[in-house]
């Protein structure tokens, strides 16, 4: 009964109680069981974990046939527990759930199969403490402003039958043995039993070294608070150190009495302090009187007229002009110098400049089109001094259009995010330099640093300054550069990790919806030393979110990062409640994530100094663990963040920021900390929105810490709260949004049927659909499912004013009919859905931070003809010219609207290598309209170490033969304008994509609905060593869909095809738009379980290969799964040489050559083990230690002596 009383989820001890069974995993999401299923492979095989879907139920999940079937477990009102039953039929109900289990483990109980073999739970010894770094050197202590008192201990559940095992032997020896012996002192007159003593002392001496921990944790605090504990509390450490003996049982108990008086009095004594000191010296000034910001000074640009030679010869004037902006008086000057010093100028007025262009291609040059006379417009193209001085420039026009425009509302806003973690030392007197975005990196140009923000968002880490007089000193630094008084709209905190909000005072009634809350990741998930802060809130019509964190530290623990950072999505609890099946990166119209995140650089210390002293930045970007992290796809995903040209930000010397202090002495030995970016500010956003960051960069002035304070800036557009003008619809004029169909490919060895729900804040409530009309499965491990137009319902949005809708977006949940779980979740924006005809949409799915699939369709929003009035909003004021080729160009596309064009048309580029039905295969060939995207890839649902079906869409016609030759492979299309020219990295994969700034010269890592980006020339001119030979044709459904080229394109190798990034504007022709990857390289990289025990590697050795293989057809990694499995495993059994190919020197000694060394030594069953856990490349076997042979399942001590002693050989003979 105990076990349905209990929340599943939470933190503390099990609802099972300390040790529950084996079978049941607690906080087991549905994927990872669905993968532990598939690896355990027998019928019959089962666990237990909790729901998804419902607090307090479980899920039963059996493996049969191949096909994982899910059972709720759901309490009733009396707290009993009973499997879910069809209509009808009685429930039986049990008292807990190993009661419940042991039934079904009977045979004809009514599952789908009997329980036969229980999986058990991955139990994983890890080391909770976190003082790798020297950062938590000191114990940890709670917050001055906390409620709890003190931080629980650690718990140690797994050790406690074990230890209670062990003293009961010393009990029963005692009683058996020694007891004799006592009983024989006593009746010769002794007066103590020494015997027993001893056993005692043995009892206890865990329990002695325990308190002696607690008693120094706490000597600080008894100094501070309680002086006379703490001298007994002193004499008691030391007493421990220099007696012992007999005496030692008798020292224990002391020590107990002292830890209790000191626990029971501590708290009480410590707030009677801390009101004392609130009295004496209040943390708080005065409140501050309300003002209007400064003025903006007239600023003034010196610039070059931008005109073609021809018209220079006869114009034969001064191409020298001034521009002057004055943001209050609403004017722009334009003055040109001509002879004898005097000066000719024009004066525009804000209402007068029609559009803002920006040139991609020349990064200071700018357009600006004025209005002449009625209905008539003039260009003028100029040069400003860089491209920080254009920037300015847009700007303050921008901020001049938005002060003097009559809307009510604001349809931009600019938002500043700062992190720092400050080392537990309070903050020095002055922090301009990070609230002004003054240093190092991407900054503001001096003529607009000083404009203030409307919001203010400040994360710390290790913040030992109370809560309030943190946001007071915060208010005042604002203060002074503003003259405003900033509201605090949200203050969080946990422990020393702290989050504030501050907006404009305008913009004060333009919050609503205010939520905080707070994550703990530290030891057992109990302690806030490590974890999450959050707030979130309307801003008019448009979500926000920012969370900040403090990540496990230590460069070896990137798993630990990554599970806190999943922990921190799923329980963080923000936003609308309704939204409870989302995650958190899909609850907020934009949602900022910023922290010391403590991902480091996997690089040797002296070649890190070296690329830092030069500014050499990219090679150790390259070696970035996030980024690395973030290309397989295992945290952030479709998050961005802005370049990194700033120095890595920890661990600096304090005091000075010259000097990288990258040792320390610990009781362990030397620690090395590598100097690496852990500060960092990552941003997602829905697609088809606005969101520029202006900035990005780090202080240099500010030395009080370790860790150098990060800022960036951006340029945000928001909604206002609309109020229709002609009143709610009539049924005439109502507008609807209405789907064709929908197809979607879920991550999922179940079979069960699935619904849709849909979600929005234009809909009154939440709609669902019918369960889907058909599904399909040619591999286990995925599922095809479809709804047609009578499964899908019509919705009918609030209002039907297209200005309305075009914000609008659209939350889709893909859900199971057996458990209600969600088995994927995406956001559609309805702007490019509008119009007469059906628009095609296709993105990705994705559940708990990990991508479990696709889903595409097409739908279309009916507005009706008078409802369609709408205006141009001040962001799209400035747009930017990709068309360099001639004389004044008309409006562009605005590279700044994420996700702008994608939605609307998918549209994807001719594809050399067509596979379709056998049927169509003449017809198709001719055909360069039909290709399969990535999404399709059945590799995004193969299950690491488990057969699979799919091998036929890499039968032996498509992989690459030494002699097979392709001409088309030597024409190559020139790199799209905005792609970075850099080869692929043999270390590390492909180079990690970065956002450009607002001229989209660089990569952008894209939101959810945006196309995967053309890939960069480096990796295009890698294809003329690739041949491939003309595919087999497989799975004709894709082949009806006809979505138009753009152009022919050579085929290639997917070498930097796998990239999340992509320019914010269209695909131009000759431009790849997919991101490829071979079926075995997007198993690894979208298997939850990729690479396990990756051994660790010296700091000098780069890691291995973890590109994809080069060689293989583009199209071959695109399609659905085909209709004739094939059950051989890729993994196991397709030749590593086909897969990689011959041509590739980085490969020379690659998988095949491993294989050779083991077939040599007659060792060759270790190969799979090696491979799966990274050591593919004989050059980097060097450093495997015994412990590595042993996680790849090299058990015998035979064996390891055979492989280590041939190594060894090895590198003596290469000396």
């Amino acid at each position: 009964r105990e076990a349905a009383c209990v929340e599943p989820g939470g933190g503390g001890i099990s609802p099972l109680g300390p040790s529950p069974p084996m079978w049941y995993h607690r906080d087991l999401s549905r994927a990872a069981a669905e993968e532990l299923l598939a690896r355990a492979g027998r019928d019959g095989s089962f666990l237990v974990r909790d729901s998804e879907s419902v607090n307090g139920a479980y899920a039963l999940c059996v493996l049969f046939q191949k096909h994982v079937h899910t059972y709720r477990i759901l309490p009733d009102e009396e707290g009993f527990l009973a499997v879910q039953t069809s209509q009808g039929v009685q429930p039986k109900r049990f008292k807990t759930l190993p009661e419940l289990v042991s039934l079904y483990l009977q045979p004809s109980q009514g599952l789908v199969t009997t329980l036969l073999y229980a999986v058990d739970r991955e139990e994983t010894a890890t080391d909770d403490r976190d003082y790798s770094d020297g950062e938590d050197d000191k114990p940890p202590l709670p917050p001055r402003s906390a409620s709890t008192s003190t931080p629980p201990g650690p718990e140690t559940p797994t050790d406690s039958a074990p230890a209670a095992n062990g003293l009961s032997t010393v009990s029963h020896e005692y009683l058996k043995g020694s007891y004799a012996l006592d009983l024989e002192a006593v009746k010769q007159g002794a007066c103590a039993l020494p015997h027993l003593n001893k056993t005692l002392v043995a009892s206890c001496k865990r329990l002695n070294g325990e308190v002696d921990k607690v008693l120094s944790g706490l000597e600080i605090l008894s100094k501070v608070f309680d002086q006379q504990s703490a001298f007994m509390v002193s004499r008691m450490i030391q007493q421990s150190v220099n007696q012992g003996g007999d005496q030692e049982l008798e020292n224990l108990v002391t020590k107990l009495a002292v830890l209790k008086d000191l626990l029971s009095s501590i708290e009480k004594k410590a707030l009677k302090a801390l009101q004392d000191m609130s009295l004496s010296s209040p943390c708080s000034p005065p409140p501050l009187s309300m003002r209007h910001s400064k003025a903006i000074p007239v600023q003034a640009f010196e610039v070059k007229l931008d005109v073609y030679l021809a018209e220079l010869t006869k114009i034969g004037k001064s191409q020298k002009y001034t521009l002057s902006v004055d943001v209050e008086g609403g004017r722009l000057v334009v003055m040109k110098k001509v002879k004898d010093s005097q000066e000719d100028w024009t004066t525009f007025t804000h209402d007068k400049i029609r559009q803002l262009i920006k040139s991609q291609r020349v990064q200071n040059k700018l357009g600006i089109v004025f209005e002449k006379e009625k209905d008539k417009s003039q260009r003028k193209d100029f040069i400003f001094a860089s491209a920080k001085k254009r920037e300015a420039f847009c700007q303050l026009l921008q901020l001049m259009k938005n002060k003097h425009s009559n809307q009510d509302e604001p349809d931009m806003i600019s938002i500043f995010i700062g992190t720092w973690n400050m080392g537990s030392v309070p903050s020095p007197k002055s922090v301009t330099s990070w609230v002004l975005c003054r240093g190092l990196g991407k900054t503001l140009d001096e003529m607009t640093v000083t404009i203030p923000h409307d919001l203010y968002v400040f994360g710390t880490q290790e913040n030992s300054v109370c809560d309030r007089e943190w946001v007071e000193s915060l208010r005042a630094v604002l203060k002074e550069h503003t003259e405003l008084d900033y509201k605090p709209i949200a203050v969080q905190s946990l422990w020393s990790i702290k989050i504030a909000v501050l907006v404009k005072p305008e913009h004060e009634n333009r919050i609503s919806h205010v939520g905080m809350s707070s994550v703990k990741t530290g030891i057992a998930n109990t302690l806030g030393n490590k974890g999450a802060v959050g707030v979130s809130f309307m801003f008019n019509g448009t979500s926000f979110g920012f969370v900040n964190c403090h990540l496990t530290s230590g460069n070896e623990k990137i798993a630990r990062r990554n599970q806190n950072y999943l922990d921190i999505l799923r329980l963080l609890s923000l936003g609308d409640k309704q939204l409870s099946s989302f995650d958190i990166s899909l609850r907020f119209t934009h949602l900022f994530w910023l922290g010391d995140l403590n991902y480091r650089l996997d690089m040797d210390i002296q070649e890190i100094l070296n690329y830092i002293n030069r500014k050499e930045f990219d090679p150790l970007l390259k070696v970035d663990q996030l980024n690395l992290e973030r290309e397989k796809n295992k945290v952030f995903l479709r998050f961005a963040e802005e370049e990194i040209s700033f120095p890595p930000t920890y661990r600096y010397e304090r005091g000075s920021r010259d000097t990288y202090v990258w040792q320390k002495q610990k009781a362990t030995g030397m620690r090395t900390n590598v100097p690496s970016w852990c500060d960092r500010i990552l941003w997602k956003s829905y697609p088809e929105t606005h969101i520029v960051c202006n900035s990005y960069g780090c202080t240099d002035d500010i030395v009080t810490s370790d860790h150098s304070p990060v800022f960036a800036t951006f340029e945000v557009g928001v909604t206002s709260q609309f109020v229709s003008k002609k009143g709610l619809p009539k049924s005439s004029e109502q507008a609807y949004i209405e789907f064709e169909s929908i197809e979607a490919i879920v991550k999922t060895a179940s079979r069960t049927k699935f619904f849709i729900e849909f979600y929005s804040t234009c809909l009154e409530e939440f709609k669902k659909s019918y369960e889907n009309d058909s599904q399909s499965s040619d591999n286990v491990n995925f599922l095809r499912v479809s709804w047609s137009n009578k499964q899908l319902t019509t919705l009918k949005p609030l209002l039907s004013e297209i200005e309305y809708l075009q914000d609008q977006h659209l939350l889709l949940t893909v859900k199971s009919l057996d458990g209600y779980e969600s088995y994927g979740e995406c956001v559609l924006a309805l702007k490019s859905m509008i119009g007469s005809t059906a628009q095609q949409f296709h993105t990705y799915l994705s559940h708990r931070g990990e991508e479990t699939g696709n889903i595409r369709g097409s739908m279309r929003v009916r507005v009706p003809s008078e409802r369609m009035g709408t205006r141009e909003r001040l962001y799209e004021w400035i747009s930017v010219d990709k068309d360099e080729g001639g004389g004044p160009k008309g409006r562009s596309t605005m590279v700044s609207r994420v996700g702008h064009e994608y939605v609307k048309s998918v549209q994807h580029i001719e594809c050399v290598l067509k596979i379709f039905n056998k049927s169509k295969q003449d017809a198709s060939d001719s055909d360069p309209s039909i290709c399969k995207n990535s999404y399709n890839n059945p590799a995004y649902y193969i299950l690491e170490g488990v057969p699979n079906q799919s091998a036929a869409a890499l039968s032996p016609e498509l992989l690459p033969s030494p002699t097979s030759t392709n001409p088309q492979a030597a024409k190559l299309p020139p790199s799209s304008a905005g792609a970075r020219n850099k080869s692929p990295c043999a270390a590390s994969g492909p180079p990690h994509p970065r956002v450009g700034g607002t001229t989209g010269s660089t990569l952008t890592r894209p939101p959810p609905d945006f196309p995967p980006p053309p890939l960069p020339k480096g990796a295009l001119e890698m294809v003329a060593e690739a041949p491939f030979p003309k595919p087999r044709p497989l799975y004709p459904d894709l082949a009806e869909v006809r979505i138009p080229a753009a152009g022919p394109v050579a085929p290639m190798a997917p070498g930097e095809g796998f990239r999340r990034g992509g320019g914010g504007g269209g695909v131009g022709p000759g431009a790849l738009d997919d991101q490829s990857c071979s079926v075995l390289q997007m198993a690894k990289t979208l298997s939850e379980s990729e690479f396990p025990g990756q051994p660790p590697r010296a700091p000098s050795a780069p890691p291995p290969l973890r590109g994809p293989p080069m060689g293989l057809g583009l199209d071959a990694c695109r399609t659905f799964p085909p209709r004739n499995p094939i059950t051989e495993s890729i993994a196991e059994d397709m030749p590593e040489e086909a897969l990689w190919g011959s041509s590739s020197s980085s490969l020379s000694v690659g998988e095949s050559s491993v294989g050779e060394w083991l077939q040599k030594l007659g060792l060759e069953r270790y190969e799979e083990g090696l491979l799966h856990n990274g050591w593919d490349d004989l050059e980097f076997l060097s450093d495997i230690t015994e412990e590595d042979l042993e996680e790849a399942g090299v058990l015998d001590p035979t064996h390891k002596r055979i492989l280590l002693e041939s190594l060894r050989q090895q590198q003596q003979q290469q000396k």
